[in-house]
């Protein structure tokens, strides 16, 4: 199972005089994350690291830590907390003692980890478009029955007869789906499957 953020969360800590603040948040985006990135950097700060990955797109940044100290290491505590679609960035003010590699590594690390845990997490769920047009008469139990199938409503669209849906469903609820529409509808209406 990978999760993803409901909601930006934040988590501080202070290791050896040196002040972490990582912020994590959800993205649906390359774009969306870099702007996170710019939004909550601090430039009084000694560092902004950051790292996100969105399906199998990632990126990381030591910014100006040692190579693989900070970057690299907040992207491994993002898969291993089996999330996606997220952004973490850890701020970190220096406070006079040296930290090493691996004190850094495990500093970046455990710092995005922990923010991560602290937040709410949500299951990522597959889901493919669908789209179908029901009757007035025929809607509001249709959509009434919609949560049994972890289904969302993505778009309505109304025209004289009643409404053009456009859901956004898991694919192996489709059959259970496709059949509760067709016993409402009394096989008047259908599913189909929108192209991406």
């Amino acid at each position: 199972m990978t999760f993803t953020l409901v909601a930006p969360c934040e988590f501080q800590e202070t290791i050896r005089k040196s002040r972490f603040l990582a912020t994590a948040a959800p993205v649906s985006s390359p774009e969306e994350a870099q702007a996170f990135i710019q939004a909550v950097s601090d430039a009084t700060a000694t560092h902004n690291c950051w790292a996100w990955k969105i399906g199998s797109q990632y990126r990381f940044s030591d910014d100006g830590e040692p190579g693989g100290t900070a970057g690299r290491p907040m992207l491994t505590a993002i898969e291993g907390q089996d999330c996606d679609r997220v952004v973490v960035v850890v701020i970190r003010w220096f406070g006079g003692i040296q930290l090493g590699t691996g004190g850094l590594a495990r500093a970046y690390g455990g710092s995005a980890a922990k923010c991560l845990q602290a937040g709410v997490l949500v299951e990522l769920v597959k889901r493919e478009r669908y789209g179908c047009h029901c009757r007035f008469a025929e809607l509001a139990l249709f959509k009434a029955r919609l949560g049994e199938y972890d289904t969302l409503i993505e778009s309505e669209t109304f025209d004289a007869e009643g409404a053009k849906l456009v859901l956004a469903l898991p694919p192996e609820q489709w059959p259970r789906l496709q059949q509760t529409l067709a016993d409402i509808s009394r096989g008047r209406s259908e599913l189909r499957l929108l192209d991406a």
